[in-house]
């Protein structure tokens, strides 16, 4: 494994990021469900702190990839945001959130929603910097 691999994965395991949230009806919809906007914008967030954690880089975001929304989640219920660095270019990196839903009073849990976001490390001027600056691609 080349240094800069090596050097990948550490960030990576170190970068993971987990946020617990709890789903009230303010954050629900008709159907007493989070609202997919709220859920997208919760999963952005752990992202940007994921990313930003791996390169310690002003970012930004230039993409948000598939996101699939597996299972609704209930007013009432416990989240868990999980965000992991899964592919890092020169000047960009991918991380990947997972949601998963929790009912407040029994045990167990189900993945709710996966989505990927692209990030692009950046300077003052806005222009592409490498995110591993010691470790060229």
């Amino acid at each position: 494994m080349s240094p800069r691999e090596q050097e990948i994965q550490r960030r990576t395991e170190l970068s993971v990021s987990r946020v617990a949230k709890a789903v009230f009806p303010p954050s629900t919809n008709h159907h007493n469900t989070l609202f997919g906007g709220t859920a997208l914008a919760w999963m952005d967030e752990v992202s940007f702190v994921t990313a930003t954690r791996f390169c310690r880089l002003p970012l930004v975001t230039v993409s948000s990839d598939r996101i699939d929304f597996k299972h609704p989640i209930a007013a009432g219920s416990i989240v868990e945001l999980v965000g992991r660095v899964v592919k890092v270019g020169n000047t960009s990196l991918q991380v990947e959130v997972q949601v998963f839903v929790e009912d407040m009073y029994s045990a167990g849990r189900e993945h709710a929603i996966q989505g990927v976001f692209s990030f692009v490390a950046v300077d003052e001027n806005m222009q592409p910097i490498p995110v591993l600056p010691d470790f060229p691609a």
